[in-house]
């Protein structure tokens, strides 16, 4: 095995438009050194404070990225996502150039498919994972919502009435609804864990794990 990625390496962003532009910002917030890279010398500018290093280049040419240094960078984000040629092209560089990470936004599963076959290691569906997630709130039964590959959720929401002024240990919520309360948040004070004594007021919210079929039917509880 090779040597683990440090948690604060340097991350080479390509391409910033709306996503690419969101990550490299946040990871600048989280205190990452970025290197951002576009073709567009307007957003290079406007985003040459916000991040640690911005580049005009043309991340399909392999040569440019070797002078940018990007074989020095373990974790790479290939933001571009309007041309799906550009897409692949900078991806297949990217993993010429050895970099160990490689996370690639995809605009189909077509897409996808093609960025993993040529050696993505994560393949990201920023606006496909955007609509589930709004599917899920739309219903304002939930106020937050968080699915993982292998359909298991977490949420935010309001406790349905049939688990309110009791102990969770008593109100059978894992073996009526086989969810699981994970945290509790009493109006103005913050999230603590859950126990079996734990009782749900009507203004407290919560946090809920299990599937994502699971907890839509527990969030369609009688409120």
């Amino acid at each position: 095995m090779g040597d683990r990625i440090k948690h604060n390496a340097p991350v080479l962003v390509i391409g910033l438009g709306r996503f690419g532009a969101a990550t490299a910002g946040q990871l600048d917030r989280l205190g990452r050194e970025v290197l951002a890279i576009d073709t567009d010398a307007n957003l290079v500018q406007k985003w040459a404070d916000r991040v640690t290093h911005t580049v005009q280049a043309d991340a399909r040419s392999i040569e440019t990225l070797r002078q940018i240094g990007a074989e020095d960078f373990s974790i790479a984000v290939v933001a571009v996502g309007s041309s799906i040629e550009a897409s692949v092209l900078i991806t297949a560089n990217l993993v010429d150039l050895k970099v160990p990470q490689i996370w690639a936004k995809a605009i189909s599963k077509s897409h996808g498919k093609i960025l993993e076959r040529i050696g993505a290691n994560h393949v990201i569906y920023p606006e496909a994972e955007a609509g589930e997630r709004a599917a899920h709130l739309v219903s304002g039964r939930m106020l937050d919502f968080i699915e993982f590959d292998d359909d298991f959720a977490l949420v935010k929401m309001y406790p349905p009435k049939p688990i309110r002024g009791l102990p969770l240990g008593q109100s059978g919520v894992r073996s009526k609804h086989n969810i699981t309360v994970v945290g509790v948040k009493p109006p103005g004070r913050p999230f603590t864990y859950a126990t079996p004594e734990t009782v749900v007021t009507d203004h407290d919210l919560i946090i809920v794990s299990g599937s994502s079929a699971d907890i839509e039917r527990f969030a369609a509880l009688e409120s």
